[in-house]
């Protein structure tokens, strides 16, 4: 049986929760997480899993993130556990490869995949991104242009954008 350590963090975004493995980290809560949230996720990912609360083996992770979020770091040097179907893992290397500050469709990611007409699979996936702001599932929007969805709601989303583009939205409260 595996151990996830979870713990609960405030961001300037709200209230976030990390678990990690000793693999490395596995997931990540945004504040006002639509969908199933964590629970959802170690059901599906995790059901024989022991749950313990561990700030320790979420130190970096909570410190990365932080920073992150308060415009201070730009990329992630951790080690993930990452529990995903291939065809979301590729689709996750592909968002990885989206530099800070710029924008992808989501039919450039099904593209980069060698997939042009998942355009709605890698909609799919993205939104199950067990590791958001790690895996920057954020910088994905409609090919028109629009926001589209985000799992932690479009304020949140444009807040994340406008901070990686350092514009004046960043610093305002959700």
């Amino acid at each position: 049986m595996s151990t996830l350590y979870s713990a609960q963090f405030e961001t300037p975004f709200g209230s976030m929760r990390v678990a990690s493995s000793d693999e490395g980290l596995a997931f990540v809560q945004l504040p006002l997480a639509h969908g199933r949230g964590f629970t959802g996720w170690i059901k599906r990912f995790a059901p024989e899993a022991e749950l313990r609360e561990g700030f320790e083996p979420n130190k970096a992770a909570i410190q990365q993130i932080s920073d992150f979020l308060e415009g201070k770091r730009e990329t992630f040097e951790l080690s993930l556990d990452l529990r995903a179907t291939d065809f979301q893992r590729k689709v996750y290397r592909a968002l990885e490869r989206i530099p800070y500050g710029e924008k992808r469709s989501y039919v450039e990611i099904a593209t980069a995949i060698g997939q042009p007409r998942a355009s709605r699979a890698v909609g799919t996936a993205n939104g199950a991104n067990p590791l958001s702001l790690v895996i920057p599932c954020h910088r994905v929007i409609n090919a028109g242009g629009k926001l589209g969805g985000y799992a932690g709601g479009l304020p949140m989303k444009k807040r994340l954008l406008a901070m990686e583009q350092r514009r004046p939205l960043a610093g305002q409260l959700l």
